[in-house]
């Protein structure tokens, strides 16, 4: 029988998230090439990482819940924009990414929590956003075209993970007013 679909909303990260949202990204971690952390995180360890996007400016935190659940289990993934680099010249780009939990994949989750994101960010003073996309990824390069995204240029063997060395595609959106 087809699961029902997901009653979802979108809204600000806060503390009381950072148990599901270590647990998602740990699992990512753990289980994939898709970040180059290989060491899973305790919820204490994420902390600074939650408190440096705030619920305004260009550096958000985005989840997406299940309004028909409660808890940690309500947590279906969340987007994220950060410091492209950490130089001034860089603060009108910024670098975004969107972690589901595996059981919330391809149910069109990643697409709300980046249409969110990318509606949040529409009037912060930002030119550029990047991705950058462990090698191969379908998926994830087809939902950042449908958002504008163009690839621009891929690092061969980058990192190594799991006893394997992986590209990393990059991805470049452009932001603000068009010309």
């Amino acid at each position: 029988m087809p699961e029902s679909p997901t009653e979802a909303q979108v809204r600000p990260g806060v503390e009381g998230d950072l148990v599901a949202l270590t647990d998602i990204y740990n699992h990512y971690v753990r289980e994939t090439a898709l970040t180059f952390d290989t060491t899973p995180f305790t919820p204490e360890q994420r902390l600074p990482w939650l408190r440096s996007h705030p619920e305004d400016g260009p550096h958000r935190l985005l989840v997406a819940q299940d309004v028909r659940l409660v808890g940690p289990a309500s947590i279906l993934g969340y987007a994220t924009s950060s410091a492209f680099r950490p130089k001034a010249a860089y603060t009108t780009s910024v670098e975004v990414s969107v972690y589901c939990a595996p059981r919330a994949t391809g149910r069109g989750i990643g697409t709300l929590l980046y249409a969110s994101l990318f509606e949040a960010l529409a009037d912060e003073d930002l030119h550029r956003a990047y991705a950058g996309i462990t090698q191969p990824n379908d998926a994830s390069g087809r939902l950042h075209e449908r958002f504008g995204f163009r690839h621009v240029g891929t690092y061969a063997e980058v990192g190594r993970k799991f006893g394997t060395y992986w590209d990393v595609a990059w991805y470049e959106k452009r932001l603000g007013p068009q010309p």
